[in-house]
């Protein structure tokens, strides 16, 4: 069966990296409007229990619940976990880690205002060493969804393991979602992101600001920026997401840019479907999708 896509935010927050201030940041993108929110079941790079409690405060606060927010983690396997500090003993069963992972999820994400805990979209990070073992993971987050998990999703991987994931006949819960780097040393993933677009699947982007230094500073982004009366990364983020299809992760730890690019990409988008600005608009994504080779992809 194909996993019933949860509400995707268009941005989402990214928590790598926050360390302690994790749960202080989660809770302040949230009171700004955020409404996704992404981490991962890897101690290494994510404090994914202090996510949590950023979460938890924002429900306390009263100002949402549980269900107005879009939580995604991820299964790590042991090449991405700190030997010293994971989620699991890394000597049981490949099965027994995604269960114990799993489960620590669920228990992290556990509120007074719902009667089960439940992940609204669960990301296998990378494919594993071997096809193999990367089905036998994907099977045992299967047994999870509906009820606990909302929906799959698989980051950092090649075309080759998205198509194997939509066609099989092995897999029942076809992946809802696919997060890769946006950047020059994959092409900006164009391939890759047809085929998603192709399947209804979202392709959410990562690095979208750090590892594109040149494409933020492009004619089409500084002139979007100057005509909406956006900052450059707004202008950025809204190209991106006009390549359709796509989703953002936005690690901003600063509230100010926080409610920049909440409010930017909404002033963007009514700039767009304007009769003054949509004809700039698609002249500026034509451009944008030349820069990146879109055009080579129908």
């Amino acid at each position: 069966m194909d996993a019933k896509p949860a509400a995707m935010p268009k941005l989402l927050y990214g928590t790598a990296w926050k360390k302690d201030a994790t749960a202080d940041l989660v809770f302040l993108a949230l009171k700004t409007g955020f409404r996704g929110i992404d981490t991962a079941a890897q101690p290494r790079h994510y404090n994914e229990h202090l996510v949590a409690e950023g979460v938890k405060s924002a429900i306390s606060s009263g100002f949402l619940t549980r269900g107005d927010v879009f939580i995604q983690t991820k299964f790590t396997s042991i090449d991405g976990q700190d030997p010293d500090n994971m989620p699991y003993d890394p000597q049981a069963p490949l099965e027994e880690q995604v269960h114990s992972s799993v489960t620590s999820s669920l228990r992290n994400f556990a509120y007074a205002d719902t009667e089960e805990s439940y992940i609204d979209s669960l990301v296998l990070h990378s494919p594993l060493r071997t096809l193999s073992d990367t089905v036998k993971v994907w099977k045992t987050l299967e047994t999870y969804v509906p009820h606990r998990i909302r929906q799959l999703g698989i980051s950092n991987t090649p075309l080759q393991v998205v198509d194997y994931l939509c066609t099989s006949p092995d897999i029942t819960v076809r992946p809802a979602c696919v997060q890769n780097r946006f950047y020059p040393a994959t092409r900006w993933e164009v391939g890759l992101r047809a085929y998603c677009r192709q399947r209804g699947i979202v392709f959410q982007t990562f690095w979208t600001l750090s590892g594109n230094p040149q494409l933020l500073r492009s004619p089409p982004v500084q002139r979007l920026a100057d005509i909406a009366d956006v900052e450059l990364p707004v202008s950025m983020y809204s190209l991106v997401l006009g390549l359709e299809g796509t989703a953002v992760l936005d690690g901003t730890t600063n509230e100010v840019h926080m409610k920049d690019d909440l409010q930017g990409i909404g002033i963007v988008n009514d700039y767009a479907q304007s009769e003054r600005g949509q004809s700039t608009w698609l002249e500026c994504l034509g451009e944008f999708k030349k820069l990146i080779g879109e055009e080579e992809v129908s």
